[in-house]
């Protein structure tokens, strides 16, 4: 077997940190190979790129995600017991749970809430100066989720879950303070969610059959047993905070909107069936995680490389998803390019790859996609405003990445 190309350097943490988005597919360019090895904290990496290597990446059972992340980023995102932890059987099994809530009916419902709450929002936003459509969002749709998956959420506390759900995933790819912040506040947030499961066990809080709380709360694994309440509570919030976490890609959809009028105008003009390509264009061009992490369940071997059982894998989500063997012009913002797209699931990985059913993508995907084709309706043609001048630029060594400014608008009416 041929050596894996190395990375110069005793530990590229801190190039990492610098560099971001960018770190794995810039050495794969330079060394010209789907891959390479280096150390981030002070631990051996294989670093990996292209719809190949994310097809050996999602094999079925080939990697788990135990040991994969670093600790803040696992508890900030992930945590203990969740399904994303799981592997073989046991994850198949709880993956199902998520899967009940994932039919049409169910997901067309939250856009509907969203909605809702989207054009309450707009008399709110139409008495103020300014708003910053990145936060606004986030409680829309806190407010959206909360009130769909049976999660009692008074009026007066919607803000306090929103800036934790948020602080979570602005804390997940940060060292320092924004990831001490998202710590203390999901600690805060797991308290919370706790008492709604046992209430709800003990009968003291009655939600609806088939809403997510009632689903995870009477969901029983392998063996028969209902999930500590614990446990319950870290699956509650992987539902609760990726959808609030979907904020980023509407921001990014408006700043498309804002950057490419034309789409603007089509959208206006009546063009829903270019919804589903735009939404698509938006998930591959900018940049929402950058890599996923996993380790080697048993050795195997890969285009002449050897990767023995635990070998850490790092695959690159944002470079596989600017590959210019996959994508023409990547960094050109085309949506026609979806019009005709086979729905290939290892070259569109901006939550992940392979199956939903059997593997460890994003069960949540569907929920985006549909919220998002929403949000560019109602950016589009239920409301107007204005862009003033403010700093839109992408810093991609920040994780995760959003516009400096976070798009603030102004001027917000209704639209007609």
């Amino acid at each position: 077997m041929a050596p894996i190309p190395h990375d110069t350097g005793p530990d590229r943490t801190l190039a990492l940190l610098a560099e971001g988005y960018t770190f794995i597919g810039k050495r794969c360019r330079r060394y010209r190979s789907d891959l390479f090895q280096t150390r981030l904290m002070l631990r051996k990496a294989v670093c990996m790129t292209g719809d190949e290597a994310a097809r050996v990446f999602y094999h079925p059972d080939r990697f788990t995600r135990r040991g994969a992340l670093p600790p803040t980023t696992l508890r900030l995102l992930l945590d203990k017991g969740s399904v994303s932890l799981l592997d073989d059987e046991a994850h198949r099994q709880r993956k199902q749970m998520f899967l009940l809530l994932m039919t049409p009916e169910s997901i067309s419902r939250l856009a509907d809430l969203m909605a809702d709450h989207w054009r309450a929002a707009v008399g709110t936003w139409a008495t103020k100066d300014t708003v910053v459509l990145d936060e606004g969002v986030q409680e829309i749709l806190c407010r959206a989720v909360c009130q769909w998956a049976g999660v009692p959420l008074p009026a007066a506390e919607a803000k306090r879950r929103t800036r934790e759900f948020g602080a979570m995933f602005e804390g997940a790819g940060a060292v320092g303070p924004r990831m001490w912040r998202g710590m203390l506040l999901r600690s805060r947030t797991e308290r919370w969610m706790r008492g709604i499961i046992e209430a709800t066990r003990a009968g003291e809080q009655t939600v609806p059959e088939g809403t997510a709380t009632h689903v995870v709360a009477w969901h029983r694994d392998l063996d028969g047993n209902l999930l500590d309440p614990g446990t319950a509570a870290v699956e509650m919030i992987n539902v609760l905070r990726p959808t609030v976490a979907v904020a980023r890609f509407v921001t990014f959809a408006a700043l498309a909107l804002h950057d490419y009028p034309a789409w603007r105008e089509r959208f206006q003009a009546g063009a829903d069936v270019d919804l589903e390509p735009f939404v698509q264009e938006v998930r591959r061009f900018y940049p929402f995680f950058q890599f996923a992490g996993g380790r080697a369940l048993s050795a195997f071997d890969w285009q002449g490389y050897h990767f023995a059982k635990g070998t850490w894998v790092m695959l690159d989500l944002y470079g596989t998803n600017h590959d210019t063997r996959i994508w023409v012009e990547p960094n050109a913002f085309r949506p026609e390019r979806f019009r005709e797209w086979d729905g290939n699931a290892f070259n569109l990985i901006p939550q992940g790859g392979g199956e939903h059913e059997s593997g460890h993508r994003c069960a949540g995907e569907w929920i985006t996609i549909a919220l998002m084709k929403r949000a560019v309706q109602l950016l589009t043609t239920t409301m107007q405003y204005d862009v003033p001048e403010q700093d839109l630029r992408i810093d991609l060594s920040r994780m995760p990445a959003i516009p400096k400014s976070r798009f603030v608008i102004s001027n917000v009416r209704p639209a007609g």
